[in-house]
């Protein structure tokens, strides 16, 4: 009897902790507009489509304005994306339990980042940097020193950056904090090694930053059109909205761009004025507009 009582606590704690365990399990509702539904089959799509729209054109015209200041403005967008990235990656490993009993350990992260930055940046940006503070005497004799001994700054700075790490090794710490020191490298690598020929191709000519990035949009923004129209069929379970038709149809009209941009580009884009850009960008969007109101009214007349 007490066997059979055991066995039958057994199984009911088992059970339980079944049940527990299946009430954890995010189950997605197909209902809910932000679950497992498609785009086409989204009652709200037209309104999320504008303003999806709006933010299109709010953010190729502050890109266009940015292009249009000049190499060290783009410049300055790219190391301001280059920090919220490092910012983002600093943050996958961190644990706020073990950054409580090493106060400052979180500073030395950006230290390693901002040497790198001085490390990397400090020749591209050399000869463009001393040729914008030219008029200024105290700015160019600052500028110019600092470009002087670069290396030498980089290296003492690195050393610094390594002594703070040892200083600052706990007991029962050592584990995290080298993880912490391994990843902040692989993160330096990681970010720096494209963002330097990022920079680097811009001052090559901003045509170089130019149609890669402009191929970058028009993906971004024909895999949305093309799978908010015709996308049926699921790609990935990480973001359930996308589709394979999206996939597909961004891939063929990325490759046709590619070869209409750089002649668009080639032969009537002067880049000392990008409203060129402004007006491709206010054509675009009047189009994605037109196909818009066409649906919405083909869809309201299919209802009546």
């Amino acid at each position: 009897m007490e066997k059979e009582n055991n066995m039958a606590l057994s199984s009911a704690g088992t059970s339980r902790v079944r049940q527990r365990k299946r009430s954890n399990e995010v189950i997605p509702e197909p209902n809910k507009p932000n679950g497992g539904t498609l785009l086409v089959d989204d009652r709200n799509k037209y309104k999320s489509m504008w303003i999806r729209t709006y933010s299109t054109v709010w953010m190729i015209g502050g890109f266009a304005l940015v292009v249009y200041m000049g190499h060290l403005y783009i410049t300055a967008m790219v190391v301001v994306i280059q920090i919220f990235m490092a910012k983002e990656l600093f943050n996958l490993l961190r644990k706020a339990h073990e950054d409580e009993h090493l106060p400052g350990f979180r500073l030395l992260n950006w230290h390693f980042f901002f040497t790198a930055m001085l490390f990397v940046y400090g020749r591209l940006l050399s000869q463009p940097l001393v040729n914008s503070v030219t008029p200024d005497k105290f700015l160019y004799q600052f500028v110019s020193s600092i470009i002087k001994y670069q290396m030498a700054i980089c290296y003492f700075l690195y050393i610094a950056g390594f002594m703070w790490f040892i200083l600052t090794l706990k007991k029962n710490m050592y584990k995290y904090q080298f993880r912490q020191y391994a990843w902040t490298h692989m993160i330096l690598i990681v970010v720096f090694t494209q963002s330097s020929f990022t920079v680097a191709n811009i001052f090559e000519g901003i045509f170089w930053f130019l149609l890669p990035a402009s191929l970058i949009v028009i993906n971004d923004i024909f895999a949305y059109v093309v799978g908010f129209f015709f996308g049926r069929t699921p790609l990935i379970k990480l973001s359930p909205k996308k589709t394979w038709e999206g996939f597909i149809g961004a891939s063929v009209t990325t490759m046709i761009s590619a070869f209409v941009v750089s002649i668009i580009f080639f032969f009537y884009l002067e880049l000392d004025s990008i409203l060129f850009v402004v007006r491709i960008s206010f054509i675009f969007c009047r189009i994605i507009e037109h196909l818009v109101i066409s649906n919405a009214d083909a869809l309201i007349n299919a209802a009546e």
